[in-house]
């Protein structure tokens, strides 16, 4: 039985990282979403309109459209990488939840 209880704890565990990181999942996605329309709104945005930077609690003119653009396009890498990192935990979450849901089966 204390064999029983031990899976029982890991797989709550399990779980609760799985849970965890498919909300991070989730908040990534979002971000490259918004990062896709903003680097196509300004890819379409006339070249002769000003565009606008946050900056913490300011909005600053962009004089170098095309340096925006690349710091854009860097961030959305970076949270490509971390969604194909996220993703490959979740797999590794997935398959040891599959597992340890066996053995408490099997039980």
């Amino acid at each position: 039985m204390n064999a029983n209880n031990d899976v029982a704890e890991a797989l709550k565990a399990v779980a609760q990282d799985l849970q965890t990181t498919l909300a991070q999942m989730q908040n990534v996605t979002t971000q490259l979403s918004e990062l896709t329309i903003t680097i196509d709104a300004l890819s379409s945005q006339n070249p002769s309109k000003p565009v606008y930077r946050a900056i913490g609690s300011l909005l600053l003119e962009v004089e170098d459209r095309e340096s925006l653009k690349n710091d854009l396009e860097q961030s959305m890498s970076a949270f490509q990488e971390h969604m194909d990192r996220l993703s490959a935990k979740e797999n590794e979450l997935r398959e040891k939840y599959d597992s340890l849901v066996r053995a408490y089966e099997s039980q």
